[in-house]
């Protein structure tokens, strides 16, 4: 984590890819510097300092999921999203709460794994070297002690001839045969959990792989193919895992983000019976996992009691009171989060670093062709994205999506390969391509 971000810093950075929603940038900036300051604390009171979950509230499209997602990146913090939804029937078709912690605890691992392998990089590439002389240079009798001061000193000097050859890429293309792990698991033999119990399948697959050892196959490759497996395989023998564990298994604990999208799906509006009794159940499912439990994992144990949770929902037919109460006192912290406006569009289209207009710009690049678009054709966007949404179901910021589509499909697709060098998008071209189709609801509804 950038531990030196203060709140103001983190909302600057998070202003870099996200318009508007002021106030939910502000509560997650607050939940990322206060794991700063719990671990400022003394020891004794670290403990009892336990996250604000937050949730955040409002439509498709307005910045949930992106706040959390470029929380995460700016923290390099264990990240997961789920859907709530898919916990829905646990014992039925549902997968186990405590899969999202597993998963999470893998991510923190591959995490981890591939710092490790960037900080030993330099070494692995070295060692792959040599052994690609080794593997180019067959010599039986490298290792005899027996050989001769002359004996050696030439196989030294052929050794270094080879390396420089290498380093110039002049053996890229000529073939090597080395021995190559197999997968364990004998042809055709899979294990498969029951639906929610799909850890138990892997599980049972990394007992069985222990009592069926990969065997090793060898195959002819090139150098540049063999090279790159060479390097994985020396950064493995590098690096030390029972380290790299412990490291994940911390991080986990202490910097993880768990996403709970479409938790309001879970949540009845108290007025119905039936299917709201299993919702009711999921929520007491996701109870221990949120205020605190031991989840087992192939890794050993994971406590969850300071894994921050985000939880977001539209909330159109329940609310946040109509949540169990004790999973409502987990979750202290309530956003609203804005309806994009006009304006909000216009940014969205040119501000952010990924913004939609880059994108496109990007791609077409790519063909050699230059857009651009006028400040007028941009707002004719924008003004057209918010008639669609209040016309329509309010998909936010996705609207624009469809619309750039539908605006560019000609050029994405006809003049592909052509040589018209510059596109400059006019509020014209906009209302002649978008306007009978935004005006039209029918039309609308299937295009836009």
């Amino acid at each position: 984590m950038k531990q030196d971000l203060t709140p103001r810093q983190i909302v600057r950075e998070l202003n870099k890819y996200i318009v508007g929603q002021g106030k939910a940038k502000r509560a997650v900036a607050i939940a990322l510097r206060n794991r700063w300051r719990r671990q400022q604390v003394p020891i004794a009171m670290r403990d009892e300092i336990l996250p604000n979950n937050i949730i955040l509230i409002g439509p498709t499209g307005v910045g949930k999921t992106e706040i959390a997602r470029r929380l995460a990146n700016l923290a390099n913090a264990p990240f997961i999203k789920v859907e709530a939804s898919k916990f829905t029937e646990v014992g039925y078709v549902g997968r186990d709460v405590e899969s999202i912690i597993r998963d999470l605890t893998d991510t923190a691992v591959n995490m981890v794994r591939m710092e490790k392998q960037r900080a030993v990089a330099d070494r692995a590439f070295e060692k792959a070297q040599e052994r690609l002389i080794d593997l180019l240079l067959p010599d039986d009798n490298r290792k005899n002690r027996n050989r001769t001061p002359e004996e050696e000193e030439r196989s030294k000097r052929t050794r270094a001839s080879m390396m420089k050859k290498l380093e110039n890429n002049d053996l890229e293309d000529k073939e090597v045969s080395l021995e190559v792990k197999q997968d364990s698991m004998p042809i055709g033999m899979q294990v498969f959990g029951p639906m929610g119990m799909e850890d138990i399948g892997s599980n049972i697959k990394d007992m069985l792989s222990s009592v069926m050892p990969g065997n090793k196959k060898r195959r002819k490759m090139k150098v540049k193919d063999a090279r790159g497996y060479l390097i994985e395989s020396e950064a493995q023998k590098l690096i030390d895992q029972d380290e790299l564990v412990r490291i994940a298994k911390e991080n986990v604990e202490n910097n993880g983000i768990v996403f709970l999208d479409e938790i309001d799906k879970v949540v009845g509006d108290g007025n119905s019976g039936g299917p709201d009794v299993s919702r009711e159940g999921v929520q007491r499912d996701l109870l221990p996992i949120v205020e605190g439990s031991t989840v087992p994992t192939k890794y050993g144990s994971i406590k969850s009691d300071h894994i921050l949770f985000i939880a977001a929902g539209a909330f159109h037919v329940a609310t946040p009171s109509d949540m169990i109460p004790e999973l409502q006192g987990r979750f202290p912290i309530r956003v609203e989060m804005d309806k994009l406006s006009t304006s909000d569009f216009i940014k969205i289209l040119t501000h952010p670093k990924s913004a939609l207009i880059k994108q496109y710009t990007a791609l077409l690049a790519a063909e050699k062709m230059e857009l651009e678009f006028d400040k007028s054709a941009i707002k004719a966007i924008a003004e057209i994205a918010t008639e669609v949404n209040n016309k329509m179901e309010n998909i936010g910021a996705r609207r624009l999506h469809t619309i750039m589509t539908t605006l560019l499909d000609d050029y994405m697709f006809e003049h592909a390969g052509m040589k018209l060098k510059n596109i400059t998008i006019t509020k014209k071209l906009v209302e002649e391509k978008l306007d009978g189709i935004a005006k039209d609801e029918d039309l609308s509804r299937y295009i836009l």
